[in-house]
């Protein structure tokens, strides 16, 4: 399998995100400064689906919250759709690894949250919200509350309130990394049905190489701290991906390449 290089920043053609030269540094209580992410650029298409791995520390959730917006780059640029990203905005939504669900709110009034603080009338959050509850795959469980609920069942609940308010963007921060491995496959499989329904450019990250292969549509690979795009792993297997995918030789296969480029950093380290 071929490995894409990083995309040179002069291309200027718009995508839906785009990092040039991306700089983040950290400055702790002694005045020590730490570089958390240095000469990250990378590009992504409307639609794509992006899995990014790297060790430990390597600077991917800090990446993620840049391009939310929650934290600003001492360097760099981070653009969608051309336009400089300050802040966050409805055009994005996080999917963290701790749903963090309103305990006492219902499955529905918590799908329907992030639209009554953007002012929407709660008959048509409600309605918004009953659908995208259904095609997450909990229909019927609108009236519970979170703690009725499995791990793997609040995690779509999770991803039914960041998909409500129709963002053009949805960033997923290890969304499955403490579920069980049986809960976390049937999870990755549902988020590719959900996907394929909604089209939405997905940038994942997670530290479990075949779940970034069975998911992706490139592999984005990080170099240890500070963080820069090593490598970009196209994965040319087909869609609709069923569970059954993940024992198709040309998925080991991938799975094997991007092992061994992270391998050579620890081998280093």
């Amino acid at each position: 399998m071929a490995v894409a290089a990083p995309p040179a920043p002069t291309d200027r053609r718009i995508a839906k995100l785009e990092l040039i030269d991306v700089r983040v540094e950290y400055r702790g209580r002694a005045q020590s400064e730490t570089l958390a992410l240095d000469k990250t650029s990378l590009r992504i298409e409307a639609g794509e689906f992006v899995c990014i791995v790297g060790p430990s520390g390597c600077g991917k959730t800090t990446l993620l919250h840049c391009l939310d917006g929650l934290k600003q780059p001492t360097g760099g640029r981070m653009l969608l759709d051309g336009r400089e990203i300050t802040a966050p905005g409805p055009d994005r939504a996080m999917v963290f690894q701790s749903a963090s669900l309103l305990p006492w709110r219902t499955v529905l009034r918590n799908v329907t949250y992030g639209l009554e603080l953007q002012g929407v009338p709660l008959r048509e959050a409600t309605t918004r919200a009953r659908a995208m509850i259904e095609l997450v795959g909990l229909a019927g469980f609108e009236g519970r509350h979170p703690g009725e609920l499995s791990g793997g069942m609040q995690q779509r609940v999770n991803l039914a309130r960041a998909l409500v308010i129709d963002p053009e963007v949805i960033l997923l921060d290890e969304p499955f990394a403490a579920l069980d491995a049986q809960t976390r496959e049937t999870m990755q499989t549902e988020l590719l049905r959900v996907w394929d329904a909604t089209k939405k450019t997905a940038i994942f990250i997670t530290h479990q190489i075949s779940e970034a292969v069975y998911l992706a549509d490139r592999v984005i690979v990080m170099s240890p701290r500070p963080g820069r795009v090593k490598a970009i792993v196209p994965v040319d297997i087909p869609r609709p991906r069923p569970a059954s995918a993940r024992r198709d030789p040309n998925m080991f296969a991938i799975e094997a390449q991007i092992g061994a480029l992270m391998e050579r950093d620890e081998a280093r380290a």
